[in-house]
């Protein structure tokens, strides 16, 4: 585990994820998400949130703008340093998902899990990841899960990218093109059925599960090129589909919308 987290912090200490989600595909994955976090916030009066790999605070300070109280939770030091340097009401920790010892049982109406199931590489780590976040989060509260999708990774750099035969010699894919990382590709690959395999072991059940940026990544030259009145549009287009299961798992990421039963 600790030579994973020292590749990712290598790899955190350049990738500024703050520009990601400013970029054109970034903001429709941004928008995407923040109106399924609005849509769930609206059930509680109040609600405390818990943002679990927050990064460099992207959704957290957001939040805490609108007037929410939000607690961050970082693993990578430089990214939770940036955070900090925001200046924001964000009460932000250095701490691990897999381990959230800092917070109390039933703490949180809202949990947001959104970047540290893209790094941890086997079933276990992701089921102590949620099971987690399903502890600090209280009865009748909602765990919002995104996950990298592994069509896109297949497609893109396997295919587009020209990494095929190095894939399947080193046998990065399966039989069936799924794909198999570890802690030096720093990204792990699911489809639905390994999201629904998680939750089921968990035992959290579905509110619904949509797709934060669909066709986006697979059209960035074009997405960029458009003027602005074409991009809202294609924002309302992407917002008006995003739901659509026969969609879901093709797009780069997934964003699972979970609720934690009464009495649970």
């Amino acid at each position: 585990m600790a030579k994973q987290m020292t590749e990712l912090e290598k790899y955190y200490n350049k990738f500024n994820e703050d520009k990601r989600l400013l970029s054109r595909h970034g903001q429709v994955e941004f928008v995407t998400s923040m109106k399924y976090i609005h849509q769930v916030l609206d059930g509680y009066e109040s609600p405390k949130i818990i943002d679990i790999g927050a990064g460099t605070g992207r959704y957290s300070v957001a939040l805490a703008n609108e007037g929410y109280d939000v607690t961050a939770v970082e693993l990578v030091k430089y990214n939770l340093g940036i955070l900090k340097q925001k200046k924001s009401s964000v009460k932000a920790f250095w701490g691990n998902a897999l381990n959230l010892k800092r917070f109390e049982d039933e703490s949180f109406e809202v949990a947001l899990l959104f970047g540290p199931m893209y790094h941890l590489f086997s079933f276990e780590d992701k089921v102590k990841a949620l099971s987690e976040a399903k502890r600090v989060t209280k009865p009748g509260g909602t765990i919002l899960v995104a996950y990298c999708m592994n069509e896109y990774c297949v497609l893109m750099y396997a295919f587009k990218e020209g990494k095929l035969k190095e894939c399947l010699e080193g046998n990065r894919l399966t039989e069936d093109f799924h794909s198999v990382s570890s802690e030096k590709d720093l990204y792990d690959y699911v489809r639905i059925e390994d999201i629904d395999r998680i939750n089921n072991e968990v035992g959290l059940s579905r509110v619904k599960i949509i797709s934060p940026d669909g066709a986006t990544d697979y059209m960035r030259p074009v997405i960029n090129a458009m003027d602005e009145e074409t991009f809202d549009a294609y924002i309302r287009y992407h917002l008006s589909v995003c739901e659509r299961q026969d969609l879901i798992g093709a797009g780069a990421h997934t964003l699972d919308i979970l609720r934690k039963k009464e009495g649970k």
